[in-house]
């Protein structure tokens, strides 16, 4: 008899047809198998190998781990550095130091010859106990992890082949971890897990030995951080002011980086007290003068700011008063020749007479005290020029910057001072074909300030490829460049327009007057003229059309690395140039202020 209530009841499962797991990020990434061997792991069709250090000599010497750093063969690298306790290591000392003597002893009595090695670790342990006593050393447990890379065993024999090389030819020893190659592994990656922990007791002296970015082409003891050794992801570290001089020359196509690693050494050199001067043809660093609290002169017709071309400055105690009037005057001259668009020899000797005079009606002559005078101002010119047989062209010349439009910025008295750490000149307002003459007038304007008071500093003239359109901006720029380090002065040019730069003649001794050279992306059109001015090889040179935004060739003297520029999240919302970043920060700032209200 079947009972109702005993029936299995059949549940319905809906069939699942061609039902699969999602594919997540993990699964992209991982290989495809893991096999863990005795003496290495295979990986998919890759093979690794971890070794360890258990041996060193009595004495390191320093950048003794530079050479595996920079062998052009993938790696990983692990060290680990745990402070040892100084009661425990000195009871383990003296007992060593115990054991030591007695066996000297022991040797004096049998007659014995003296054994050096002996006598040797006896000296070696009483200084060590002294200095440790004295805290001048401390002691630490150290170790050195390796992994290696191939696609076969003959692979991985040979680049083992150049580990043992490297560290034997040094005294140093290492094996391969056998059956813990996957402790190995996880060793040397970057999960900070020592799980292999083959110890070398280690003190101070030796121990920083073993920092491995100490290569010529990496890093200097002070300075700032400019990127990332793309090698070997080494940090390039320089202090431009202790080259033979701290000029510096970065070119580049348009959105390669220029402006971006010239902002970030701003940023990072305003922290260390250096002050700032910028020209800024393209209003480019008004967010990074507002971040800093710098001082911004928008420099156009209508600008409240005005520089006067007649200012003097004031000689040093090194310098003399007519030295100084002299050299002023013939820059004035030079200016005077892109603003009148040429001179011929006859106005040219007019000019330099009338200059002088113009000095002298103002009662400034190599007796007075600079400090003290009122400058002339171009309209003094136009009337000194008036009287002036010869010289009605160029009156009619000089009208137009003394009467009219021009007249609003070419014919007042200077009202700009330069008494903090970030001053910004920016002239994207000034129309086009007075551009380079005002950047003419602005740089004259920053080099008599530089001369008057010693002090760090560097300046920055962007797009200086618009003062070398003319022989006397391209001469004044050459100048300042070769007299800047007299002044504690770097000078950074920056440019995108390589061809115009390199064909004044001056283009050439600005870059070797630059101790420091940045380039970065190249367009095919420029990419010749550069590899000649730096003599690239043609591996650099094809670097420089393939690299991406931020990257390029950074040279120190005679060296040079390819770089990455690298900033951090605060300086990048500082000095960022990308449109859609700008935007964004904008729309944040906008939004916060109303926040505010």
């Amino acid at each position: 008899m079947e009972l109702p209530f005993l029936k299995k009841k059949r549940v319905e499962v809906p069939e699942k047809i061609f039902e699969e797991e999602t594919i997540t990020a993990v699964d992209i990434i991982a290989p495809s198998s893991i096999e863990v061997g005795q003496n290495n792991l295979r990986f998919g069709e890759r093979l690794a190998r971890s070794f360890f250090v258990f041996s060193f000599p009595r004495y390191i010497g320093s950048g003794w781990f530079s050479p595996l750093v920079n062998l052009e063969t993938p790696l990983d690298i692990s060290i680990f550095i745990n402070p040892a306790e100084t009661e425990v290591i000195l009871r383990q000392l003296r007992k060593k130091v115990t054991e030591v003597q007695s066996e000297i002893i022991e040797r004096e009595e049998k007659g014995l010859v003296r054994d050096p090695a002996l006598d040797t670790a006896y000296r070696d342990l009483e200084a060590l106990r002294d200095k440790l006593m004295s805290a001048q050393e401390r002691m630490f447990k150290f170790a050195i992890y390796v992994t290696i890379y191939g696609d076969s065993e003959q692979e991985l024999k040979t680049i083992e082949n150049n580990l043992r090389q490297i560290f034997e030819s040094r005294l140093i020893y290492l094996k391969p971890a056998l059956f813990r190659q996957k402790e190995g592994f996880i060793s040397t990656s970057p999960y900070g897990l020592d799980l292999i922990q083959v110890y070398t007791p280690m003190n101070t002296g030796p121990l920083s030995s073993c920092f491995p970015f100490i290569s010529f082409d990496l890093s200097s003891n002070e300075g700032i951080l400019y990127g990332l050794n793309l090698h070997n992801n080494s940090l390039i570290l320089f202090d431009r002011f202790s080259l033979e001089n701290a000029n510096s020359v970065v070119f580049g196509k348009a959105g390669g980086g220029k402006s971006y690693a010239v902002k970030l050494e701003i940023l990072r050199l305003l922290m260390q007290g250096v002050d700032v001067i910028i020209i800024d043809p393209e209003n480019e660093y008004e967010f990074l003068s507002d971040a800093v609290g710098g001082s911004y002169f928008k420099i156009s017709l209508t600008s409240p700011h005005h520089l006067n071309p007649f200012d003097l400055p004031i000689p040093r105690e090194d310098e003399r008063p007519e030295d100084v009037l002299r050299s002023n005057i013939i820059n004035l001259v030079g200016l005077l020749r892109i603003m009148l668009g040429g001179l011929t020899p006859e106005e040219d000797a007019i000019i330099d007479r009338a200059l002088t005079e113009t000095y002298a009606a103002k009662d400034i002559t190599p007796e007075s005290d600079f400090s003290k005078i009122e400058p002339p101002l171009m309209k003094d010119l136009e009337s000194v020029l008036d009287n002036m047989e010869g010289a009605e062209s160029l009156v009619r010349r000089v009208r137009k910057f003394t009467k009219g439009t021009f007249a609003s910025f070419f014919n007042q008295y200077s009202n700009v001072k330069m008494d903090g750490s970030f001053i910004n000149f920016a002239i994207r307002d000034m129309e086009e074909e007075l551009k380079q003459i005002a950047m003419f007038i602005i740089l004259r304007f920053i080099w008599n300030t530089v001369r008057s008071k010693l002090k760090k500093r560097i300046l920055v003239v962007d797009e200086a490829w618009w003062l070398m359109q003319s022989e006397d901006g391209a001469s004044f720029l050459y100048g300042t460049a070769k007299r800047a380090r007299k002044y504690w002065l770097g000078v950074t040019t920056i440019t995108q327009d390589v061809n115009d730069f390199m064909k004044s003649g001056y283009g050439q001794p600005i870059v070797a007057n630059s101790a420091l050279q940045l380039l970065m992306k190249q367009s095919p059109a420029t990419i010749d003229v550069v590899k000649k001015t730096f003599n690239l090889t043609d591996e650099e040179k094809y670097l420089l059309l393939e690299s991406s935004v931020g990257e390029g060739l950074f040279f120190a003297g005679q060296k040079h690395v390819a770089i990455k520029v690298v900033a951090s999240y605060g300086e990048d919302q500082l000095i960022t140039t990308t449109p859609e970043e700008v935007l964004k920060i904008q729309k944040a700032k906008k939004e916060l202020a109303k926040e505010k209200e």
